[in-house]
């Protein structure tokens, strides 16, 4: 094969080796610096600012962070921090803050003294958002007066210059930035997502503000404010306030070899684990060596007191983590010198002395607090113990389930109008509302790559039901067999049937009602389906507007109303679709069903905090918090157009 090749294409030598100056690198590469180009990778650019402003306030010389999104999408992050220094650097010979935003590896984080915690991994951050912006301008005030630089994709295009030599009111530094829309393409900030961010950030920083505005949304820009002087015991608080909790919080507060611990902690009546670990404020969504000996002491310590009170016998076996995990809320909090991340995304920490610390700190204080509260400690271990049963008596049904669908149906429920393509990665089904909208998708698919699973009305509320009710539903049966892959803990994805597991629901409350009921089911007990980007929203049309000889489909009502304001008071017919089941299959298929006409909603979990509060707000049994939402957020859905 190779001496087939021309010898020209084999050439390599020392001209073929390149060397990319400055941050052309990054912009080549920016997977490796962001994580992307997609709408996480652009909200990172934010995070990778604002964490320089927190690193200020975790050495204690800042307390107000200002970030402002505005109406053109540039970003201002603003502080009263030091300021970046702006002196000639003594070997680089230029200013120590151009050497800070244009240089890969240059920064105040590496035991110069500047600071002493800090979310810094390699000096790259900031440079890295330099050199994949468009422009980018900031201004430092320092004590003896204030400066400005001014860059264009991550090169200087002014000096570091002096705009006022008086001496400012206060200290600290402003970056504004536009991103670069030729590498961050068709994307947008997400107010939400960023929300939650700076909540986390405002939770486990103490002492500082953090406030976040919007100026997208006209006349009123949004605005929200985050101080929590209860730190991190705050955020557990906030994070069960859809919960009944069984105990007080646990808290613990150490210092062991130079690394500060905090981990608090509480039992709910969930059964599900909500734990969240940060190094130096940052949220490592992979967890690492801290979340393991979090696991590890609270393991051993459970079951060392289940032993010794004899709510599991001596020749009882231990109970497992996730067991022991059920329904607890954690925060984990450290705050490291020389923290050492996976990666420049920062999503694991590495730091193996870690481990052996955070399940030192919490073994004593978990032990100390389970001796001194007897009542709190036997409900926890009660809870274990429940938690257990019920995970015994789930078992037993999903293996009931399993062989009884076996053995009736091979697997196949016998409603599901299954595809003739075996190859999973061609195949979609549509899940569909209703016998009559599954008879028009029925003939109006493609019979070779799409499947049409039709359900009876609601499905379970799967959210307030029992695993053995969930697994005794006809529907959920049916959902659990065409799709293949198994439920909860035994979900195997690589046993998916299809490529694309697609919700039609009609295009009306009711239809949006059904659809949050299977979201909720797919979040809950088929969450990889959603990571892996393989569940979809399907977007049937509301209205079909003819006139004269053209006839048009319409999403929205507010499309409907531009719609109309065009035709400049031409005459129409107006068909208002109260169901999939009116369509004809022809116009199911042309409409929502033909690759290269429809409009498909790809689900995916932007943060799982914040998903799994909504989720058990919205669906579960405490009614004033669904409430206040609904009531609060009416307005939103008055105005919404997708």
């Amino acid at each position: 094969m190779v001496d087939n090749l021309k010898q020209e294409e084999l050439k390599y030598d020392a001209s073929t080796i390149q060397v990319l100056e400055g941050l052309e690198a990054v912009r080549r590469r920016p997977g490796m610096y962001v994580g992307g180009t997609d709408v996480h990778a652009l909200h990172h650019l934010v995070y990778e600012v604002v964490d320089n402003s927190v690193d200020e306030a975790l050495a204690g010389v800042c307390d107000y962070i200002k970030v402002t999104i505005h109406e053109d999408s540039t970003v201002t992050v603003w502080d009263n921090g030091r300021g970046i220094p702006v002196g000639e650097h003594p070997e680089k010979k230029i200013s120590a803050l151009q050497l800070v935003l244009t240089t890969l590896h240059a920064g105040g984080k590496f035991g110069g003294g500047g600071y002493k915690v800090s979310g810094g991994l390699h000096g790259v951050g900031v440079s890295a958002v330099n050199a994949l912006s468009e422009w980018m301008e900031v201004t430092v005030r320092r004590p003896d007066g204030v400066y400005r630089q001014r860059y264009e994709r991550g090169i200087p295009c002014t000096e570091v210059r002096p705009i006022n030599p008086e001496p400012p009111a206060e200290t600290g530094t402003t970056v504004v930035f536009k991103f670069d829309a030729t590498i961050f393409d068709d994307v947008q900030f997400n107010f939400v997502t960023l929300e939650q961010r700076f909540r986390e950030m405002a939770f486990v920083t103490r002492d500082v503000t953090i406030e976040l505005i919007d100026q997208r949304q006209q006349p009123f820009p949004r605005r929200m404010s985050f101080y929590f002087e209860g730190g991190i015991r705050a955020f557990v608080h906030y994070l069960n306030r859809h919960h009944e909790t069984i105990h007080d919080l646990i808290y613990v507060e150490k210092e062991l070899d130079g690394i500060y611990i905090e981990v608090a902690l509480q039992y709910t009546d969930s059964y599900r684990e909500t734990v969240m670990a940060f190094a130096n404020t940052i949220n490592t969504i992979d967890g690492g060596t801290h979340l393991t000996g979090f696991r590890s002491a609270l393991t051993r310590t459970i079951n060392g007191y289940m032993h010794d009170t004899n709510l599991l016998k001596d020749n009882d076996p231990n109970l497992s983590g996730d067991l022991v995990r059920e329904g607890v809320t954690a925060i984990i909090s450290v705050k490291i010198p020389e923290p050492q991340f996976e990666s420049q995304t920062k999503v694991k920490l590495m730091n193996t002395e870690v481990k052996g610390l955070v399940e030192s700190a919490l073994n004593e204080e978990l032990a100390e607090f389970l001796e001194k509260h007897s009542r709190a400690a036997r409900r926890i271990g009660q809870k274990c113990l429940i938690s257990f049963q019920a995970r015994r008596a789930a078992r037993k049904a999903r293996d009931l389930v399993i062989r009884k669908s076996v053995l009736e149906s091979m697997t196949l429920p016998g409603k599901l109008a299954d595809c003739s393509s075996r190859d999973p990665q061609e195949t979609e089904i549509f899940i569909v509302e209703g016998d009559s909208a599954g008879g028009s998708a029925k003939q109006g698919r493609d019979r070779h790559f799409q499947a049409i699973l039709p359900l009876r009305g609601k499905i379970l509320n799967t959210e307030r039901a029992s695993i053995n009710r969930i697994l005794n539903n006809k529907e959920v049966k049916a959902l659990i067999s065409a799709i293949g892959c198994g439920m909860g803990e035994q979900f195997e994805l690589e046993n998916l049937r299809y490529n694309r597991v697609i919700i039609m629901c009609d295009a009306d409350v009711d239809g949006a009602h059904i659809a949050t009921l299977l979201l909720t089911f797919f979040f809950r007990y088929m969450q990889p389906l959603i990571t892996d980007g393989h569940l979809y929203l399907a977007q049937p049309p509301l209205y079909l507007v003819k006139a004269g000889r053209k006839a048009d489909y319409v999403y929205t009502e507010q499309a409907l109303q531009r719609h109309i304001k065009e035709l400049d008071g031409a005459k129409y017919d107006l068909q208002r679709y109260k169901g999939l089941g009116e369509m004809n299959p022809e116009q199911l298929w042309d409409t929502t069903m033909d690759p290269h006409n429809r409009t498909l909603l790809r689900v995916t979990i932007m943060d799982a905090v914040i998903a799994d509060n909504t989720f058990s707000m919205l669906m579960g049994k405490d009614v004033p918090p669904r409430r206040r939402f609904i009531q609060s957020h009416a307005h939103e859905v008055q105005n919404l157009d997708v």
